[in-house]
């Protein structure tokens, strides 16, 4: 594996020109409308929220759709499901609307849904980690966010009223993070790169400012009749990060501005599947984005607390 990036000098952090060329590499290759129109189809089920415009100049402007609990009971607890902040970690965004498709009627009356399908949709169409600016929107929800993607997200989930109990972040970790993603990190910022590995499986992230170890082992297993958790390294780790519980690290999600982190729900998960596994089938990889979804809601509502 080459450890150059195309774009840049090895050791300099980009500057405007080195952006723009980068932006000018990424070429649309997939619909967002395709995405747009399988929400509309769920109009007669929930509510459906245009919470915001990305505006990417040439590039287009990118309705940010959500789905919204219809009725929603402000005497029931908020659950927050989100998907493409990533854009090209694709069986975030379609597991996040097979769950809503298939499994949210299930919950009508128990607890308020809240879903971002296609949090990064200018991404999504690019099959792009980074929005047009080379901002990484998981890296970018705090106060005076520099991307969009994160600011809109962070607004409209501030205007429900409720108390947020849950929020899960559906991810992928694929093999282009390592020959894609994380070079033109590296580069982007000046540093060199250092190759790491790629989990073979299913795995979560808790939160290390709230961890909830019983919650994230309940998702483990409905996810284990889905596809396989990935073992840890040699090392004990996933991704570099000590393994805790089987297939669960910790990152502290409010510090490194993780979608995750952007309420102060009590359950907070992010979902790593692992879609390019010659064990794992793009219809599996959405599957267990949904089995884990419902496992998560089903652990949450159970606890009562």
């Amino acid at each position: 594996m080459s450890q150059t990036y195309p774009i840049g000098t090895p050791g300099t952090p980009w500057g405007a020109a080195e952006k723009q060329q980068w932006r000018a590499r990424q070429q649309r290759q997939r619909s967002y409308a395709e995405v747009q129109s399988a929400i509309r189809a769920l109009a007669d089920d929930f509510e459906l929220v245009q919470y915001g415009e990305l505006d990417y100049g040439a590039d287009g402007r990118f309705p940010l759709c959500g789905l919204k609990s219809r009725p929603w009971d402000e005497g029931l607890d908020v659950a927050l499901i989100t998907g493409g902040v990533h854009g090209y970690e694709t069986s975030g965004v379609h597991g996040a609307l097979l769950f809503a498709r298939e499994h949210a009627a299930h919950y009508a009356g128990r607890i308020n849904l809240l879903i971002a399908p296609c949090v990064s949709p200018w991404a999504y169409e690019r099959i792009q980690r980074w929005n047009a600016d080379a901002i990484d929107p998981n890296r970018s929800f705090y106060p005076q966010s520099p991307a969009q993607e994160a600011a809109l997200l962070m607004a409209w989930v501030a205007q429900q009223p409720g108390r947020m109990r849950l929020h899960i972040d559906l991810h992928e970790t694929t093999d282009s993070d390592e020959s894609e993603f994380r070079p033109a990190l590296a580069a982007r910022d000046g540093k060199p790169f250092v190759p790491g590995t790629i989990p073979d499986g299913f795995y979560l992230v808790d939160d290390s400012a709230r961890p909830q170890p019983a919650f994230q082992r309940a998702i483990i297993e409905r996810v284990t009749g889905v596809t396989h958790i990935a073992p840890a390294d040699a090392d004990g780790t996933l991704i570099g990060s000590p393994v805790v519980a089987e297939g669960v690290i910790e990152y502290d999600c409010k510090g490194l501005g993780l979608c995750a982190g952007l309420s102060d729900a009590p359950y907070v998960t992010t979902t790593e599947v692992y879609p390019d596994s010659p064990r794992a089938t793009p219809a599996q990889c959405n599957q267990a984005q949904a089995a884990a979804v419902c496992a998560a809601l089903d652990f949450v509502l159970a606890a009562g607390d």
